[in-house]
């Protein structure tokens, strides 16, 4: 067979070119930036409109876009890493990503077209996706209300949406809704369409600047390429989602480290029954911290090995293989079900104990060292931790299947 003659490729998924030193130069110091207010955003819920921006214009959203296509070529593992740096630099700038870099992973498992050639060239211009899945108390899917209807050579679409993270920063929202009968389909609508409405009503005490509130749609047009069966999503989505918060969560326990390190460093005297005078040649403290190490430590192990196994997958979807496919998601739902587990329970272990080290002066607003805690614990409620050891456990005593039959709405963490 010659060149002229090889076969077409089934995906725009190419086996990653980029390293991580050169990744690391070209965000490390916008992440750098981004640091240095987060506390004063923190502090007075400013949202960061610029940091998201600054990010934009460095590339970060074509990072997964092979180098032939322009952009970065990166691996899912160093995707993933890369999020939980900027997360240690802010999390809910990290977060607000999340929805972007899915959808650019669901049209680079899509097979190459028209349309879909017209989707990379967005991403390349730095156009940015926002969220729209998620209805209140609509335990399934089956249940949605809100309805993606055709309308002449288009579609409009109608409903309202919570957890609409990131859509205040996007250009387009990803919405999910029901089509003719039984048919679920997810539209790409415009943000500044005069029908969608987005409200800032987040209440959680986590994640504040995420946008993370409301989405009312009304009669929202969406063109004939911008609409898709939610059945055709990229199969390991449910991975992604997930991935992407632990992403967070690695971030959030370093961020915990980091900051206590400096609290401790910065401690000017000790308590009476302390094992020295100086708080950083106290014994006890130091294992306070070396603990939290510890958990940092564990967190972007689980994170890797986590983020390697969806590579995996990925790459068994570029070649076509269908067995090898099936055989890697199970194998990743694994993985990802025991990150989830280590990661969450680093990070919220990290973020509490870390304040053993510091006394009194730890709980001051200056620090605002408890935003990690209500950080990390508002990520870890999006997603029922309680019940994975069981699923693993099943899986691994009885060969239980442990991929939860949910087929393309599993998001990792898009419930209430």
């Amino acid at each position: 067979m010659t060149t002229t003659d090889a076969p077409a490729a089934l995906t725009y998924l190419r086996p990653a070119t980029a390293t991580d030193a050169g990744l690391s130069a070209e965000f490390q110091p916008v992440f750098d930036r981004i640091a240095e207010g987060n506390v004063a955003r923190e502090k007075a819920r400013i949202f960061p409109h610029e940091q998201v921006q600054w990010l934009k214009d460095a590339g970060l959203g074509r990072i997964r876009i092979p180098v032939e296509r322009g952009g970065f070529g990166a691996s899912l593992e160093q995707t993933f890493a890369l999020l939980a740096d900027l997360a240690e630099a802010d999390p809910n700038v990290a977060h607000i990503w999340r929805n972007h870099l899915a959808f650019v992973e669901d049209r680079l498992n899509a097979a190459p077209s028209a349309t879909n050639d017209r989707w990379i060239h967005r991403f390349l211009d730095g156009e940015f996706v926002g969220g729209g899945w998620t209805e209140a108390n609509n335990g399934t899917f089956a249940n949605l209300k809100t309805t993606v209807r055709k309308e002449g050579d288009g579609w409009l679409v109608s409903g309202a949406k919570f957890y609409a993270t990131g859509s205040l920063y996007a250009d387009w929202l990803d919405v999910l809704g029901k089509g003719d009968g039984d048919t679920v389909l997810t539209a790409l609508v415009r943000r500044d369409d005069p029908g969608v409405q987005l409200v800032d009503d987040w209440t959680g005490f986590g994640q504040r600047t995420t946008a993370s509130g409301s989405a009312t749609y009304t009669d929202v047009p969406a063109a004939e390429g911008d609409v898709f069966p939610a059945g055709e999503r990229f199969v390991y989505q449910g991975h992604f989602y997930q991935t992407a918060m632990l992403s967070v969560l690695t971030g959030i326990t370093r961020a915990a480290l980091r900051d206590g390190t400096s609290a401790l460093k910065a401690r000017g005297r000790n308590y009476p029954q302390a094992l020295d005078p100086d708080p950083v040649h106290d014994g006890q403290l130091l294992q306070v911290i070396g603990q939290v190490s510890v958990h940092a430590f564990a967190a972007g192990a689980a994170l890797r090995e986590a983020a390697r196994s969806i590579d995996t997958v990925a790459a068994a979807v570029a070649s076509g293989d269908e067995a090898l496919r099936q055989e890697r998601v199970l194998r990743t739902e694994v993985a990802v079900a025991q990150a989830q587990l280590t990661i969450i329970e680093a990070a919220l272990q990290a973020t509490t104990t870390v304040f053993d080290a510091l006394g009194a002066s730890g709980v001051s607003e200056k620090l605002l060292l408890d935003r990690h805690w209500r950080n990390a614990r508002t990520l870890a409620s999006h997603n029922p931790r309680v019940y994975k050891a069981r699923i693993l456990g099943d899986w691994i005593v009885n060969g239980a299947d442990p991929v939860p039959n949910l087929a393309f709405v599993d998001r990792g963490g898009q419930g209430n």
